[in-house]
């Protein structure tokens, strides 16, 4: 630690639609002195999500809108460095919401897991066996069930999230058809991530075209990452029964007037179908059951990620505006000096 600074980025003003890095600012503080029951962690890698628009911008939301001149909230990992817990000693390697900073002082409430695997890069506790990779698993398998002979779709296939839901459909049998934007991502779902079928929104000339070549059954579970014209469009194609789990809503940049469009009762009510939203914190008591399945799966190639990692704590403010760009090629994550090379 040098100078005993702790370098964070920090929210310096409320953006308007998608965050921008002028939106950001950093700043050396003074490292953290811990408090009664508080762990100090090093960060090695810090996390860029799509979700992070909604802390920063939308009220009202599942968790507090983060104010102006407050570190910014994020995913992070890394190392305990002092501990005033018995649970957590020096060396412990934690992933949870320790925000965009290389120290963070916590409490319990915001470690989400302790990784106990040293064979596995600590990166993926933020991709695929963190955050997406567990929001994948129970989003897909606890609210969508999938049943022989389903076929699965999936907006934004290729991302963090999208990628392991298809995977994990093709380990359970299931036919998979991803719906993302260009030719590259396309080959990527296709060869990669193991789906049946990618189609390229951005070049389809009628999306409900090529959903019904690819869906002639139906659909019988949707997760949809984006909301928007392109769930609009898979809503006309559920099959009886079919399960449609909400995870984000990637099409919007705000919600800020509330966004309005088609209605989706009638097809629920016509198809018999369900729609549900959650969190995958809803899930936090077990998280590490479905981490240790995750992770044997990685081990066995059964299921492949892609990272996309910058490098320095000053690629922070640039990163969410990446994510809707769709200028990564895999999970965002920002290395800290501490992770090493």
């Amino acid at each position: 630690m040098q100078d005993n600074i702790n370098r964070q980025v920090y929210l310096s003003s409320r953006p308007v639609g998608i965050p921008r890095a002028e939106n950001f600012s950093l700043r050396d503080a003074q490292l953290p002195r811990l408090d009664e029951g508080e762990i100090l962690i090093r960060n090695h890698y810090l996390s860029a999500d799509p979700a992070m628009r909604g802390w920063i911008s939308d009220v009202g939301g599942y968790w507090p809108q983060v104010a102006i001149g407050e570190t910014m909230r994020a995913f992070a990992v890394g190392e305990v460095i002092e501990s005033s817990r018995p649970a957590y000693g020096i060396g412990d390697r934690l992933m949870g919401i320790f925000g965009w900073q290389e120290y963070s002082a916590v409490t319990d409430k915001h470690v989400l897991l302790k990784v106990a695997d040293v064979d596995l890069s600590l990166s993926l506790y933020l991709g695929v066996l963190g955050l997406n990779g567990l929001t994948a698993y129970f989003g897909l398998l606890d609210l969508g069930g999938p049943k022989e002979g389903d076929t699965v779709v999936v907006s934004t296939a290729a991302g963090a999230v999208g990628s392991c839901v298809g995977q994990i459909a093709k380990l359970r049998g299931r036919r998979t058809v991803g719906i993302t934007g260009g030719p590259a991502k396309v080959r990527q779902c296709v060869e990669q991530f193991r789906y049946d079928l990618a189609i390229d929104y951005k070049s389809s000339v009628k999306l409900d075209d090529e959903l019904q070549a690819a869906c002639p059954n139906g659909v019988d579970i949707y997760y949809d990452n984006t909301s928007g014209p392109i769930s609009d469009e898979v809503m006309r194609h559920l099959s009886i029964g079919a399960r449609v789990v909400v995870c984000g809503t990637a099409a919007y940049s705000s919600w800020n007037p509330w966004n309005t469009g088609p209605r989706p009762e009638r097809h629920l009510i016509v198809k018999r179908a369900t729609m549900r939203g959650f969190l995958a914190t809803d899930y936090a008591a077990r998280f590490p059951e479905s981490e240790r399945t995750l992770a044997e799966w990685v081990r066995r190639g059964n299921i492949r990620y892609a990272e996309e990692i910058l490098a320095g704590i000053e690629k922070a403010p640039e990163s969410i505006q990446r994510l809707y760009r769709g200028e990564h090629t895999g999970k965002l994550l920002i290395r800290l000096p501490s992770a090493g090379l």
